[in-house]
């Protein structure tokens, strides 16, 4: 396995290489970087990578620029003493999420995960491009469930457990049963694609809403339908004329 490490702190630097020593000898270090600039070198040099462990905080940027200015053809475990980026993080090739001090069961696991997405026959991954769609989950498996931020903490909500998406503000959210909402990481188109078609309908260009969510349908001008979601403070949601037979054949489905 060939990895590489960018970080930019010696100490942080050299206790990695300790740790990746410890934790899989046989792994092959095929070189460091400190910058976005070296990285981005290192990256060219080496079209054998496998696995590559990114520091975020770098001196001349963040390493999420990497993916702009680099080919990253590989998964990335991303190193922090910060929490604010794992949603930033798990939307490019991300296998993990670290904290430090970075620890040996950490790392550790990270690797075991990675190594377990790799190898994993199941779900048929032959190359690269199959495990970075495992990784990001856009594979053809709907997702079961999203990432999201409450306050300093990170956690899941099963995709059963939400009734809408909603687009407002230049921002998108996901609101609960419960009448939790959370800020999420992904377009309504993104979402789209990534959920089971039978359960999610995307109602216009601000909703896309769940089957139980939906509580009333009427009739509305120029064949538009309106529709009543659970959760919504919105009166008039709002089906278009075109879409309207798509969406009553989803519900009938």
């Amino acid at each position: 396995m060939n990895i590489v490490i960018v970080e930019d702190e010696t100490p942080a630097l050299n206790r990695i290489i300790k740790l990746v020593k410890e934790v899989r000898p046989e792994y092959r270090i095929l070189g460091t970087a400190d910058s976005i600039e070296s990285a981005a070198n290192l990256i060219e040099m080496h079209p054998e990578i496998d696995l590559a462990l990114f520091d975020i905080e770098l001196a001349d940027g963040q390493s999420f620029e990497l993916f702009s200015v680099a080919q990253i053809q590989f998964p990335v475990i991303f190193t922090t003493a910060y929490d604010e980026f794992a949603l930033k993080a798990f939307k490019v090739n991300s296998i993990d999420y670290l904290l430090k001090p970075v620890t040996q069961h950490d790392l550790a696991a990270a690797f075991t995960k990675y190594e377990s997405l790799r190898g994993n026959s199941q779900n048929r991954v032959q190359g690269y491009d199959d495990l970075l769609r495992l990784i990001k989950g856009n594979s053809t498996t709907p997702k079961e469930r999203f990432l999201v931020k409450q306050g300093q903490r990170l956690i899941t909500v099963p995709v059963q457990d939400i009734l809408f998406f909603q687009a407002a503000d230049k921002m998108v959210y996901l609101t609960t049963k419960e009448g939790a909402r959370y800020v999420i990481d992904y377009s309504l188109e993104e979402l789209s694609g990534m959920l089971e078609t039978r359960q999610f309908f995307q109602l216009n260009r601000q909703y896309l809403a769940s089957m139980q969510s939906i509580k009333d349908i009427h009739s509305y001008f120029n064949g538009k339908l309106k529709v009543t979601v659970q959760g919504s403070m919105d009166d008039e949601i709002l089906v278009s004329r075109e879409r309207a037979s798509e969406f009553k054949a989803w519900l009938d489905s």
